[in-house]
């Protein structure tokens, strides 16, 4: 098994156009930007124009080697050289150095490919990131682009169904239900009126950026990803969910739209095949309940969002109450690949029921901070210390938060456990959405649990009083609990509510809230002012089973 390698010629094969200018590749990713990127590109040309060199700025995607950016890469011969981090003022000492012949000097990192973060990792949907010019149609179909649309098209929707179920893809949006059976039941829904595909890009959880890399730096793999289930489906109509605070990620993927439709790979007759397939873009209003499904698609109507009670599914009664495919933007983004090489390709990464490979996000205290895509199975030791190089504070790692805000925190006797959607549910954890979020041995846990409460209570849509009421009586009680006021009586209240919130809310806002807090009390009691071992030490697994998904 190995991951798709880029084909180094294509984007490169342009690096000297008819001027015999040097391309040289600065993101335009949000995180780049943050940082000066736009400032290092303009400092570039500026420098190469005072000394006469020719030069042709391509603003790729980030490599999501985040603590690098802006990381510069100059198409050399030998291929891409990567220099980083780079600001402005560096730009000068650059060009003395021989920066566009790939010149040695202190931020050169030698082959981009060639760093060992990036060249550990196992890149399937990522294939592209960093690699291409996000908005480039020609870069895109030269890196393998269109291809499982293309195969897509000369297969019936139930072939197409059968591929991604054989595949083993899982929603990579938190709840990780198989792809391939959602899909079978809109496909099997009566089509008596129009079916849709939405898109979930309502990327809300904290140390999370995937999704956002994907529609900035790849945005045409998640149009193509799209498109293939609207053949597998019989819907006519996409819907990307995108929130209000992604204005880069918004505008690129408006315009990747508009020029696939004026290509004809969506539209009225998609690539000629006589089938229609269009997507248009909604901004969301900065809830992060709306990241449920149901919430977003009230949102989505023109509601308020709120969380609708299941049944009925809206694979079955969606968007505008017709049957609806709903997938983040990495299970779609993965549909592709699985397309183009096959569904036993996909699946012979990964390990058990967890196939395939996820993009994990390191954040927080995190020394090498950034997106790391690779097959289940890894362990958080490896992912943090391997990759992360530890704390960027040198202190040591306390705590570990897997899958969000309302994600585990997993101590240190977790961290060599696979990981795997099975592998952390069975100790009470979550996977998630793959973000992972580092915190030292300053790190205060009963304050971080009283934070998930108080996050709860402010985001909740209000629809059921488990999650409304329970949050803000869980940060009174951990309040006192803190303060010493009757601490027997308040840690047996602080699990008796939680246990009310995991069984009793309509949807995970509510029911997940517990998992980081009771982790928190279970592993690190004396941040409470809890003498002794924890009341119990699974607290968050026992509940697990009964939280909703």
């Amino acid at each position: 098994m190995s991951a798709v390698t880029p084909r180094p010629d294509a984007a490169d094969a342009a690096a000297t156009d008819a001027t015999d200018a040097v391309v040289v590749y600065v993101p335009r990713d949000s995180a780049a930007l943050a940082v000066g990127a736009d400032a290092v590109a303009d400092a570039i040309l500026a420098q190469a124009a005072r000394r006469g060199l020719e030069v042709r700025i391509v603003r790729n995607g980030s490599r999501g080697l985040f603590w690098l950016e802006p990381l510069v890469e100059v198409a050399t011969p030998s291929g891409r050289i990567a220099y980083g981090p780079v600001e402005a003022d560096d730009v000068p000492a650059l060009f003395d150095a021989g920066l566009l012949a790939g010149g040695a000097h202190p931020l050169c990192h030698g082959s981009t490919d060639a760093i060992p973060f990036l060249a550990r990792q196992e890149r399937l949907t990522f294939a592209r990131m960093g690699v291409t010019d996000p908005l480039d149609l020609d870069d895109y179909a030269g890196h393998e682009g269109w291809a499982g649309l293309r195969r897509a098209l000369s297969m019936d929707g139930a072939s197409i169904v059968r591929a991604v179920t054989d595949s083993g893809l899982r929603g990579r949006g938190g709840a990780a239900f198989p792809a391939g059976i959602k899909w079978r039941t809109v496909l099997q829904a009566p089509a008596d009126g129009p079916k849709h595909v939405v898109c979930n890009a309502d990327e809300g959880d904290s140390g999370t950026y995937s999704d956002r890399m994907v529609m900035e730096g790849d945005p045409y793999v998640l149009i193509e990803g799209m498109a293939i289930a609207g053949l597998a489906v019989g819907a006519t109509q996409g819907w990307v969910y995108v929130r209000s605070e992604y204005p880069h990620a918004i505008a690129t993927l408006r315009e990747a739209i508009r020029r696939a439709t004026a290509a004809g790979f969506l539209g009225d007759d998609v690539l000629g095949s006589g089938r229609a397939f269009r997507i248009e873009v909604r901004k969301a209003a900065g809830a992060y309940v709306c990241g449920e499904e149901t919430a977003m698609l009230e949102s989505l109507e023109g509601r308020r969002g709120v969380v609708r009670a299941k049944p009925p599914l809206p694979a079955l009664q969606g968007l505008f109450g017709r049957p609806t495919v709903i997938n983040n933007v990495i299970s779609l983004a993965t549909v592709p690949i699985v397309l183009a090489r096959g569904a036993g390709f996909y699946r012979d990464f990964g390990t058990g029921r967890s196939r395939g490979t996820l993009p994990f996000q390191l954040a927080g205290n995190v020394r090498r901070g950034g997106l790391v895509e690779k097959a289940f199975g890894l362990t958080l030791r490896e992912l943090v210390f391997d990759y992360g190089g530890g704390t960027r504070s040198g202190r040591p790692v306390k705590a570990i938060q897997v899958g969000g805000p309302l994600g585990t925190y997993v101590p240190e006797s977790r961290w060599d456990v696979p990981l795997d959607y099975e592998a952390y549910a069975a100790f009470g954890g979550v996977v998630g959405h793959g973000g992972v979020v580092v915190h030292d041995d300053t790190a205060d846990m009963a304050r971080l649990a009283r934070y998930a409460m108080e996050f709860c209570a402010i985001e909740s849509c209000g629809k059921c009083t488990p999650c409304r009421i329970g949050s803000t009586r869980g940060v009174e009680v951990i309040d006192r609990l803190v303060a010493g006021t009757d601490r027997p009586a308040q840690l047996a209240l602080l699990r008796d509510l939680c246990d009310t919130m995991m069984h009793g809310s309509l949807c995970a806002m509510g029911g997940m809230t517990p998992y980081p807090v009771l982790s928190a009390l279970d592993h690190w009691p004396a941040d409470f002012g809890v003498g002794g071992p924890a009341a119990s030490t699974t607290g968050a697994a026992d509940a697990a089973a009964g939280a909703p998904r």
